[in-house]
């Protein structure tokens, strides 16, 4: 979900929640389906190659959201701006985190991940899931550290 429609999405959680259905939308050039949910939040399904497999594995995987059990992440990536940040720390969620590429004192929820840059653009993070270096057995996610994050002065 790209970050603007990501941080419209969890300010009205419920509302686009209750949507059973999507409209999927052309995807020229794009090898997988993209649905849109509501008028404004495309989902772009990476991992599914048909519409209908999309659509059935949201409603599988949103029928086991546990409410009460939110931790959300997003990255400062694929277009995420400054004001992006800052509408995502001000959302209402207890256990949320912002992974960027430099360090915001002014944004509670922003963890810097030094280092992972995106190659074509430095002022984007990289990909979190990508092993360190050709020899390391460590991602670059693996430097962050959910519990000392759950447990942080707030």
């Amino acid at each position: 979900i790209p970050p603007k429609d990501f941080i419209r999405f969890l300010q009205n959680l419920d509302k686009y929640l209750s949507i059973d259905t999507f409209k999927f939308i052309s995807t020229d050039g794009c090898d997988y389906p993209i649905g849109l949910l509501g008028d404004d939040v495309h989902v772009h399904f990476v991992h599914y190659a048909t519409p209908d497999l999309a659509q059935r594995k949201w409603n599988e995987r949103k029928s086991r959201i546990q409410y009460d059990n939110l931790f959300l992440m997003l990255t400062e990536r694929d277009g995420c701006t400054y004001n992006d940040l800052l509408a995502f720390d001000k959302l209402p969620y207890k256990n949320k985190v912002v992974f960027t590429h430099k360090v915001y004192p002014e944004i509670k929820s922003s963890y810097y991940i030094g280092g992972c840059f995106d190659k074509n653009n430095p002022d984007e993070v990289g990909y979190l899931y990508e092993w360190k270096s050709k020899w390391s057995i460590k991602r670059w996610l693996d430097d962050f550290d959910y519990i000392g994050w759950l447990n942080r002065a707030h």
